[in-house]
């Protein structure tokens, strides 16, 4: 199989290194718009080849897919030329700017019979496997919130707020460990720079069931946090990704409520039990992306991190940015 990697910034590379450890790849070329940046990729893969030109991996027949790793407003356009020209694509998260370009290229790729798949690279993290797991076996019993703080000093794009930077990884977590549907959101946000893009801002979706998730984002933040609280009505998951080992903990605490019959009252008391750190093994995520890319196309299934799943993601996003717009409006999904 012979990969085409569009855009070589700051992920681009880890793109290019994964590619082509895949037993898989025979060949990969590399295209970006800065020649400086296409040299210094030629140095540490000697084996690649390089253009400046996307058009010159579209027209090649022999390039079997595409990965896109480029600016978000420049997904859309790439993405749906890589698909006409009967390419597999995996795009950098989001996947679109809108929920109509997400379900355009969805549509596209079902027609062609290509796999179309969004580089989520949370949800191949050992982390986020364990909690799936650990969700979907009912040890911390039904979920009563989703609770996320992704906060940090920078990185401000250009063509992006906050919530369109770091929410999609939280999102697309939140999405594959619930496999719940949201049924309404709204968010608040500020801009401190002045240039319309929201630097710090918080989003609460609604489920049914009284179950709620909240997140909290941030690049104006000392500290750098990557956190997500999982509270049941059995046990509480942590998932604290600035910790180089014990990643996940699990806590048997939380509340018993007991009715007593004569007094016609709830009563509530607090659980306090053992926690523990589950083993996890540290395997590099975009790997598992790369490889699940991979064997899709030659299995012909469908990725873990479908098109379907980016369009789930956009969905939330573009709810968010509405309902920022609209003073914190709340949006029903």
């Amino acid at each position: 199989m012979n990969i085409g990697i569009i855009g070589l910034g700051y992920w681009g590379p880890n793109m290019v290194r994964n590619f082509m450890m895949n037993e898989h790849i025979q060949k990969v070329v590399c295209c970006d718009l800065d020649e400086k940046q296409l040299l210094k990729a030629k140095r540490s893969f000697h084996s690649i080849e390089t253009t400046k030109n996307p058009q010159d991996i579209f027209k090649d027949k022999n390039i079997d897919a595409v990965v896109i790793v480029t600016p978000i407003s420049t997904h859309f356009s790439l993405a749906k030329e890589a698909l006409q020209s009967g390419k597999h694509v995996l795009v950098e998260k989001p996947l679109t700017p809108t929920v109509e370009e997400a379900e355009t290229l969805i549509n596209l790729a079902e027609q062609k019979g290509l796999v179309l798949m969004v580089d989520h690279t949370f949800l191949y993290t050992a982390a986020v496997k364990k909690i799936k797991e650990l969700v979907d076996s009912d040890v911390i019993g039904d979920i009563y919130y989703f609770d996320s703080i992704r906060i940090n000093l920078g990185l401000f794009q250009r063509d992006a707020n906050v919530i369109w930077d770091l929410a999609p990884h939280d999102f697309s977590i939140m999405n594959y460990i619930l496999n719940k549907k949201p049924v309404s959101l709204k968010a608040m946000g500020a801009d401190h720079v002045g240039n319309g893009m929201e630097n710090i801002a918080y989003v609460h979706v609604n489920f049914e069931d009284n179950l709620i998730a909240h997140f909290h984002l941030n690049w104006l933040s000392p500290v750098k946090l990557r956190k997500v609280l999982i509270g049941g009505s059995k046990k509480m998951i942590v998932f604290d990704d600035m910790e180089n080992s014990e990643k996940v903990k699990l806590y048997d605490k939380g509340i018993n409520i007991k009715t007593k019959e004569d007094e016609y009252q709830k009563l509530v008391n607090y659980r306090l039990g053992d926690s523990y750190s589950p083993a996890i093994n540290n395997i590099e995520a975009l790997k598992g992306v790369v490889d699940d890319f991979v064997n899709s196309i030659r299995n012909k299934t469908q990725p873990l991190s479908s098109g379907v799943e980016g369009l789930k993601t956009v969905q939330l996003l573009e709810a968010s940015q509405k309902s920022i717009k609209n003073n914190g409006k709340l949006i029903y999904l």
